[in-house]
């Protein structure tokens, strides 16, 4: 474990870098769970993980030494279990903000946490929460954001990185700085209670908000127009019936033509 000279209050202080790892999110469980003294913001990161997950535990495809692969532990003990989403509003805020310094426009956020850039997906979390009583305890924040690498395999249409994007490859240590600092700036804004704002900003940058697309429910497609994600995490999307939906995140699919 090593200290570092990043320019945050606690995020990112704390680094552990490995060269290959099973998950950084199952690492950091396994710290908590032999009881390792960890402060709030350390930060595991890999090089390559062999069994990086995704949301429903899809496996995240990630190219060796290529892209920025980590976990943050975060100790949100004034976010009520309702209140969960809105840590992953944060997160999300806080990558896209990180995308719109480098690249100069907003990246989107496709519900409910993916990162998207042109249509393309460019970057994951997957935050796992342990609770205590009526609140959160710990998050493990994992994030993968693809950097450099250059192809996609099965996934080339719907896929992209800073690299592809910039045409040159970008510093990781330069983007790891930037994203702490970003993801610290978002945090404390949650715990200080700016959830208006979040929620404001987060809807703004809401992946096809106001348009409509093709989504899929138990194997039927059906158009459907996305309004906005409720308190607690739902997808708010209207039917062309004129109906509303609220729906879980694995009871819906996207679309993509």
């Amino acid at each position: 474990m090593q200290n570092n000279i990043f320019l945050t209050l606690f995020v990112g202080h704390s680094l552990v870098k490995l060269n290959e790892v099973d998950s950084t999110n199952t690492y950091l469980k396994n710290l908590l769970s032999n009881s390792k003294p960890l402060i709030e913001g350390t930060v595991i990161m890999a090089d390559y993980q062999t069994a990086g997950r995704g949301q429903k535990n899809n496996i995240w495809e990630s190219e060796k030494g290529a892209n920025l692969t980590l976990s943050v532990l975060l100790r949100p003990s004034f976010l009520e279990i309702n209140q969960q989403f809105q840590l992953n509003k944060a997160i999300s805020l806080g990558i896209s903000d990180v995308l719109k310094e480098i690249l100069g426009e907003s990246s989107k956020i496709k519900w409910p946490n993916d990162i998207y850039f042109k249509d393309k997906k460019i970057g994951g979390i997957l935050i796992e929460n342990t609770i205590k009583g009526h609140f959160l305890k710990e998050s493990i924040v994992g994030i993968g954001l693809n950097v450099n690498q250059k192809e996609f395999g099965l996934h080339v249409n719907r896929a992209t990185s800073l690299s592809k994007i910039l045409h040159q490859d970008y510093d990781l240590n330069k983007l790891l700085s930037q994203l702490c600092s970003s993801i610290e700036s978002r945090y404390l804004q949650l715990k200080s209670g700016k959830n208006q704002l979040l929620d404001k900003n987060y809807l703004d940058r809401l992946f096809r908000l106001n348009e409509s697309h093709q989504y899929e429910i138990n194997s039927k497609n059906f158009k459907g127009i996305i309004r906005g994600v409720t308190s607690t995490g739902q997808l708010n999307i209207q039917l062309s019936d004129g109906g509303q939906m609220f729906l879980d995140l694995k009871e819906v699919k996207f679309i993509f033509d």
